[in-house]
């Protein structure tokens, strides 16, 4: 069984609309509620900045301090583990009164961080908020971000390769936009493509194979149906057909072969950043675009779940989950059964609401917290 990971203390300063925050949290589920508006979502974003990326808001930095900060913000946790005990710091607010650094960073245990792929080492946070609700009937671009957090969860390296992919197909990008027909600068692009791209598909369809795995362990007849999950790609679809290298060769013939047409678009038209995730409900052989709304929050949360447990299943720790404003989305059926499934899992997971009367089942194994403009108090 997998060692839980918890975070301790949380203490924010300039985040959103917290001015100064301090907060003991225990382990296991931690319920917040409180008015809309009070700040609930504000604190899972700042947990959510306790991993590589732009948080579950995606929002650039200079918008997230508070509007009367000098400065810029900061987030402290003390993180509990298998590893032990972690100080991890993270933020843009500057050592030096009155500066403020353009990139936020990242320090461990008081000793910079080489990237923010470090935190991974410490802690893996998972999340589901409202703003996915829409992810099966929204652009491709959503369920790429989606799928490729879930592949970070359990591959630190992913994002970074995803990183290094998009800096140089921006550079091939350029060179279509500028008309260039420079062969030798071409190729040289097109190769470091091929390798980071090739090893992108190569990590989504592990992560696809494992979390259909983990989801065949989901009951026939349980509250969050069984889906079925692909990817639709044209790299995603030579792995497991040949040898890397292999692929890469082709992908990188494709590109070649491809100039002419890409050129006349001013982009790249083919490869992993155009791939797209596939989910089907299984009970009802349809797809989940044509699910209704609460079918496809039942999908969706059966994913995160199962995600929950291959992240614990292989990394031998358990994941930190943010559910924002889950129980007003769930009927009570789903809902109580999410909350059994929670303390299974004996993870630290954070909940939102308004109404504290949907955690009522909650009582006694939770700690809840009553959230009001600025100020996190016990209920």
């Amino acid at each position: 069984m997998a060692d839980q990971t918890a975070i301790r203390k949380l203490t924010l300063t300039n985040f959103r609309n917290y001015g100064q925050l301090s907060l003991s949290l225990e382990r296991g589920p931690v319920v917040l509620t409180g008015d809309n508006g009070a700040g609930k979502t504000n604190l899972l974003e700042a947990i959510s900045f306790l991993t590589p990326g732009r948080g579950l808001r995606r929002a650039p930095h200079e918008e997230i301090a508070t509007a009367s900060a000098t400065a810029g913000f900061a987030i402290n946790a003390k993180v509990e583990g298998p590893f032990g005990e972690a100080s991890i710091g993270t933020g843009t607010l500057s050592d030096q009164p009155g500066m403020v650094e353009p990139a936020r960073r990242v320090r461990i245990n008081g000793v910079p961080a080489k990237s923010a792929d470090d935190l991974l080492e410490w802690l893996r946070i998972i999340w589901l908020v409202p703003s996915m609700d829409a992810l099966f009937n929204g652009p491709a671009g959503d369920r790429r971000r989606f799928l490729d957090r879930l592949v970070l969860a359990i591959d630190p390296q992913h994002g970074r390769r995803a990183l290094d992919y998009e800096k140089a197909m921006r550079g091939r990008n350029r060179l279509l936009a500028e008309g260039s027909r420079d062969d030798r600068w071409f190729d040289a692009i097109e190769t470091q493509m091929a390798e980071t791209g090739t090893a992108i598909a190569s990590a989504r369809m592990e992560l696809v194979g494992l979390l259909a795995g983990m989801v065949e362990k989901l009951p026939d007849d349980g509250p969050f149906p069984k889906s079925d999950i692909a990817l639709d790609g044209v790299i995603e679809a030579l792995v497991g057909t040949a040898p890397a290298v292999d692929i890469e060769t082709a992908f990188i013939t494709r590109l070649a072969d491809n100039r002419a047409r890409d050129r006349a678009a001013g982009r790249t038209l083919e490869g992993p950043h155009r791939s797209d995730l596939t989910v089907t409900h299984r009970p009802k052989a349809m797809p989940a675009a044509l699910c209704s709304t609460g079918e496809q929050k039942a999908l969706l949360t059966g994913i995160v779940l199962s995600q929950a447990r291959l992240v614990a299943e292989m990394t031998g720790a358990t994941p930190v989950l943010l559910l924002d404003e889950i129980a007003a989305h769930l009927d009570p059926g789903r809902r109580a059964a999410l909350f059994s499934i929670l303390i299974d899992l004996d993870c630290q997971a954070f909940l939102t609401g308004t109404d504290a009367a949907l955690f009522s089942s909650l009582e006694g194994r939770a700690q809840f917290l009553d959230v009001k403009t600025g100020t996190v108090s016990p209920r």
